[in-house]
């Protein structure tokens, strides 16, 4: 559901900062908006069960080029420590294959990131906990079919850990993955690190195995403190991300720019925790012309979180827009937002929505604004509820993702998640 309000946008500078300080929320501004409800076709693709196929998705899909999606489950599986899938689809059915079950052990568990298809073809991925770091502080693994036919029905593919985190170079690793041209891997955890508030790291190949080196140290002050969306690359190498908490309570907007040897930090936009919204979980995306796109967990005019853009102005200022204000308690949480070829955005709400269980919506820029449609609204009953993913498009236009509760499946309470379908 929107809240509309009036629109406002601010201009600040990027400074280079760190400093000292933490926690929890952000500021102010906001776009006329106004509902729209549009007709689509919602089903269920699957039902999580709490077995082998894993429970709890808290995190959307990745589609390859044949149109088969990969997903991972935080608990569930052969030991109740999470599953990463395949779904095939075949004719009108869809068939569901676990691909790996966490053992909770040095393999790592509790993925709560997106699998990631690296440049070579085969899987990425991170989890919160697991590894020989740290007594667990979670790992980058590596997924890959067996090299031989198999003869089994379900045929587990090949697991490696490619880096155990060790908690002073960070752990809790957050957020998508994402590679840069020469096959190197970037992402972030949200603590560990130098002073404890996480970090931005890379994994870097070399001769069969993988080196890892911090990009980055937050501090907990007007840097940021506990990045929790990962990064992104813009067109001049420099990356940007979001910081859940620190600034002034409500996080930061962040940009790591390559400098010598090293990587400056520049704090592109401070949350107050007020109509800008705050609680930065997910991370950011971009457009041709270097538009930044992102949303917040609380907030806002109507108290449920904001949709956001940041534009560039000039050389070093950034000017901030709320594009949209949610009600109920929590707006996206866990997703990245998702932009089509038309420029409209998509993402999913937690708590927002007719029954407070969460909801699909899309925003349309119009005349100068943004319209809001709210695609679904889940019930918590078989059709799931409290969305945590991103949306994905298949080759159709159809869209994909997963709610984290509801569903049919008996051994949770509250239902094991599903993967869902919206059909325009």
């Amino acid at each position: 559901m929107t809240s509309p309000t009036n629109h406002r946008s601010f201009t600040v500078g990027g400074t280079i900062r760190p400093a000292a300080f933490a926690f929890l929320l952000a500021l102010a501004l906001s776009v006329t908006t106004s509902q729209v409800t549009q007709a689509q076709t919602f089903s269920v693709v699957h039902n999580f069960t709490g077995g082998q196929d894993g429970a709890t998705p808290w995190v959307g899909l990745t589609m390859d080029e044949a149109g088969n999606f990969y997903g991972d489950a935080s608990a569930g599986g052969s030991s109740d420590f999470g599953v990463v899938f395949k779904l095939t689809q075949k004719n009108a059915s869809w068939i569901f294959t676990p691909l790996y079950s966490f053992q909770g052990g040095n393999d790592g568990s509790d993925p709560q990131a997106r699998v990631i298809i690296g440049p070579d073809g085969s899987l990425y991925g991170t989890t919160t906990s697991g590894g020989t770091g740290c007594n667990g502080c979670g790992t980058i693994f590596n997924l890959r079919p067996q090299p031989s036919a198999c003869s089994h029905a379900i045929c587990a593919w090949n697991k490696t850990v490619l880096y155990s985190f060790s908690r002073g170079d960070g752990f809790v690793p957050s957020g998508d993955i994402i590679f840069d041209q020469a096959g190197a891997i970037y992402g972030t955890t949200s603590q560990g690190g130098a002073y404890g508030w996480g970090a931005v790291y890379k994994l870097t190949p070399s001769g069969g195995s993988w080196t890892e080196s911090v990009l980055y140290n937050f501090t907990g002050g007007n840097d940021g403190a506990n990045p929790l969306g990962g990064v992104i690359f813009d067109q001049s190498g420099r990356l940007h991300g979001t910081a859940y908490s620190g600034g002034l309570g409500g996080g930061v907007i962040f940009q790591l720019t390559p400098v010598g040897s090293g990587w400056s930090d520049d704090t592109l936009y401070t949350f107050q925790s007020r109509s800008d919204g705050g609680g930065l979980w997910g991370g950011l995306i971009t457009d041709k012309l270097g538009n930044l796109y992102g949303a917040t967990l609380v907030f806002g005019s109507g108290g449920g979180g904001t949709v956001y853009e940041l534009t560039p102005v000039g050389r070093s200022g950034w000017e901030f827009t709320v594009l949209n204000s949610f009600t109920g308690s929590t707006g996206p949480l866990n997703s990245n937002l998702v932009m089509d070829a038309a420029g409209n955005l998509y993402g999913t709400t937690y708590n927002d929505g007719a029954h407070n269980l969460g909801s699909v919506f899309k925003l349309t820029p119009s005349g100068g604004g943004w319209t809001y449609t709210d695609l679904h609204d889940f019930t918590g009953g078989s059709d799931g509820g409290k969305p945590q993913s991103n949306v994905t498009f298949d080759a159709n236009g159809n869209l994909y993702g997963t709610a984290s509760e509801g569903g049919t499946g008996s051994q949770c309470n509250g239902g094991c998640g599903v993967v869902w379908e919206i059909t325009p």
